[in-house]
């Protein structure tokens, strides 16, 4: 497995909160689902292990694999694609975008194109459904949470949330890397993502200019580990 997948895996595997809704709006779906951003197949295998048939998505090389090898079995379909520009053979009765996929793309532009990538392919009836942040949460003066720690072939991985910070219209999120070797040696690397500041409101906006019309919100809560999501759902406009 390459490291990207292992990080990967580290670092969102273990997340859980938002399961639940993928879920329910699945079982209201006739039809395939999509998950964008699909990484190693937390979304996507979950899916397709309770019936439902998934395409995942994701531009990393080494994501999809890593997913192809999972799925073997199972009713989904790996697909190597940029969010913002794609083709699928069927189309489909929901789109997922979790754990702030749409905020990783670089404006208004990109998620234009891409929500209207997606509506090309909506089925009539159909939903996209898109995980956001709109804030963080102050701080309330906690411990620190714990690092996401996993074992593969001897090597342990861990992953610690430094700090987030927002400003500037994005969100910065730091980690500390940590691997230790099978004989004990130890290497540290720093993370940082950023994602785009984005209020619900306004990706409903977005949605509206490429033909969507929204459908109201769900919210997923915080974890001890992770902050709260709104689910913004949008529809094709009949």
């Amino acid at each position: 497995m390459s490291a990207v997948a292992i990080w990967h895996d580290v670092e969102c595997g273990a997340y859980t909160a938002d399961l639940p809704l993928w879920e329910e709006l699945s079982s209201r779906a006739d039809g395939a689902v999509l998950d964008l951003g699909c990484g190693t197949g937390r979304v996507a295998i979950h899916l397709a292990r309770r019936g439902f048939t998934v395409v995942g998505l994701d531009v990393d090389p080494d994501l999809v694999a890593a997913l192809a090898e999972r799925a073997e079995g199972l009713p989904l379909q790996p697909l190597l694609a940029d969010a913002r520009g794609f083709e699928l053979d069927t189309d489909i009765a929901l789109a997922l975008a979790p754990m702030q996929l749409i905020q990783l793309l670089s404006g208004s532009a990109d998620r234009r194109a891409c929500l209207s990538c997606i509506a090309a392919r909506l089925l009539p009836g159909g939903r996209i459904a898109l995980a956001i942040v709109e804030r963080l949460p102050e701080p309330d003066g906690d411990a620190p949470p714990l690092p996401d720690v996993r074992e593969v072939e001897g090597w342990v991985y861990s992953s610690l949330p430094v700090d987030s910070a927002e400003g500037d219209g994005e969100i910065a999120i730091r980690r500390l890397r940590q691997t230790v070797s099978p004989a004990g040696a130890l290497s540290e690397e720093r993370n940082e993502i950023r994602i785009r500041t984005l209020p619900a409101e306004q990706l409903e906006r977005e949605g509206e200019e490429v033909g969507l019309v929204a459908l109201g919100r769900h919210a997923i809560p915080p974890t001890d580990l992770h902050v709260g999501s709104t689910v913004v759902v949008l529809g094709r406009a009949e």
